[in-house]
């Protein structure tokens, strides 16, 4: 709520449309690292479990932050 005001009121409405389409695709990475979590640690020994997860997080970030910075 406060960062949205603040862009808005800094850099304008279309600013702050631009940081809640950016926002709602970071939800993403977060809903991979939960579902691979889920995944591995059925399957492995937590601290790789976690480990693995916190990979596929950052896989992911880094993919939708290269495509923001391509398409956008």
């Amino acid at each position: 709520l406060i960062a949205h005001y603040i862009v808005a009121s800094e850099r304008g409405i279309d600013a702050m449309r631009t940081t809640i389409v950016f926002s709602m695709w970071s939800i993403i990475p977060y809903f991979i690292y939960l579902a691979t979590l889920w995944y591995f640690s059925g399957v492995m020994r937590l601290p790789v479990a976690l480990g693995g997860a916190v990979v596929c997080w950052g896989l992911s970030a880094w993919l939708l932050i290269f495509c923001w910075i391509k398409w956008h």
